[in-house]
């Protein structure tokens, strides 16, 4: 992508940063360079994320021996694909489509040998696409679980620690499933830190936690679980594959691409234009509306006292904030950082924002996030919109699809979690 004219239009200028982050991240681009070599039996190829699919038609594409296969990916993602069974199924909150394809998956990986491989493409997004309930449990009580958690607050790690006791094929299972196959995990980071166990809830990687922590964090948060849950988790029945189980001694994962690379690509194409870019993180936590009113802070202190960078410039910076919900409104972490960054900034003349989604989805809304433009309170009141109260109720969509500035990019294929950028002007 070539870098637009810093006279261009702020708003469109801030959508090509987005569209390099997510360019950074493609399938098509990541997965070549980390293909192995063709093993002496057979190649089996499995996945889940939203990026699992766009994953599997670059190894189709790029294998010139046998090979079969299914992954799972998110309703809408799905692209065509010859030898690899592409099954579509509910993101965030599970479904039975979800439920039956990983049972499928454990059942492609069974009587495996030595000399075969197993390439499993994973992403962002498949936790919820694998909800193969633990013996005891069943789909309607992952659905619950997964509820609660969603509106908790709870960190992505605490929600996958969770996640990871209460299922029979994440946190490590499936490659204890396909030993003594040899298991290569290419993953897409969509968390913050990278930790392959953070990512779909690692079904190939060891799990250091346990159902005790898991049990802390309904605790911490005060989440009531139905006693089955309670019980598995007291009982230990939930525990999951540990590092160091010999099941996993012929798995590698190799993590192809991340967060930080997304907002190295959007901090190269703003250089390219002549403004300087700073990168604050790539792994950025707390609560959305808290993120909004620290870095509205910061982008003021930049605008108005040259501190600590000099104005022009870009922030960005990528993570996963948490919304812990209160209303009943259509929110999405990225919107609600965003609307609170609005109200910090009080329409200060010369800044200018976008936060969305690399996945292309924000919350359960079709829409990747929003833009911000200094007269967009102004508008909004204009239009009758009480902004302070549309964040009370967590509902941020509400508020910038009512001002047009909705950032709708459908589908992209990939997942690097979330991209926030701030324009200051001199």
């Amino acid at each position: 992508m070539s870098a637009a004219p810093f006279s261009a239009a702020p708003r469109a200028w801030l959508r090509e940063l987005f569209g390099a982050a997510i360019d950074s991240a493609q399938p098509a681009l990541c997965i070549p360079p980390h293909l192995p070599a063709p093993p002496a039996g057979r190649l089996i190829v499995i996945g889940a994320g939203k990026a699992s699919a766009a994953m599997a038609r670059a190894v189709e594409q790029h294998w010139r021996g046998p090979l079969s296969g299914l992954v799972v990916t998110r309703y809408g993602y799905a692209v065509p694909c010859e030898r690899i069974e592409i099954i579509e199924a509910a993101h965030p909150v599970p479904d039975e489509a979800g439920r039956h394809a990983a049972e499928r998956m454990l059942e492609r990986v069974q009587g495996l040998r030595a000399d075969d491989l197993v390439l499993c493409l994973i992403s962002g997004g498949g936790s919820a696409l694998l909800p193969l309930p633990a013996a005891g449990l069943d789909l309607d009580l992952k659905q619950t679980m997964s509820r609660a958690l969603l509106a908790s607050g709870a960190t992505i790690s605490e929600m996958n620690c969770v996640r990871r006791h209460l299922s029979a094929i994440k946190g490590g299972r499936l490659a204890a499933a396909c030993h003594p196959a040899r298991v290569l995990t290419l993953l897409i980071s969509d968390v913050p830190g990278d930790r392959p166990i953070d990512i779909a809830s690692g079904p190939t990687v060891g799990d250091p936690t346990t159902c005790a922590d898991a049990l802390g964090i309904l605790r911490r948060y005060g989440i009531e679980a139905p006693e089955a849950v309670l019980d598995l988790l007291r009982s230990g029945r939930g525990e999951s594959v540990k590092p160091g189980d010999p099941r996993l001694a012929g798995a590698e994962v190799r993590i192809i691409a991340t967060p930080q690379k997304a907002l190295e690509a959007a901090a190269a194409l703003a250089r390219d234009a002549g403004i300087e870019a700073h990168i604050l993180g790539d792994a950025i936590e707390g609560e959305a509306r808290d993120v909004g009113k620290v870095l509205g802070a910061m982008a003021l202190q930049i605008a108005e006292r040259n501190q600590p960078f000099e104005a022009p410039c870009v922030l960005l910076s990528g993570g996963e904030t948490t919304v812990t919900l209160g209303g009943s409104g259509r929110g999405g972490r990225n919107v609600e950082y965003l609307l609170a960054l609005a109200i910090a900034l009080d329409g200060h003349p010369r800044i200018h924002a976008l936060a969305g989604d690399t996945d292309g989805v924000d919350g359960l809304e079709e829409i990747a996030g929003a833009t911000l433009a200094p007269d967009s309170l102004a508008r909004a009141w204009e239009l009758g919109l009480r902004p302070k109260d549309m964040l009370a109720n967590n509902d941020a969509h509400s508020f910038f699809s009512a001002l047009g500035d909705s950032v709708i990019t459908g589908p992209t294929l990939t997942n690097v979690n979330d991209f926030r950028a701030i324009l200051i002007e001199r």
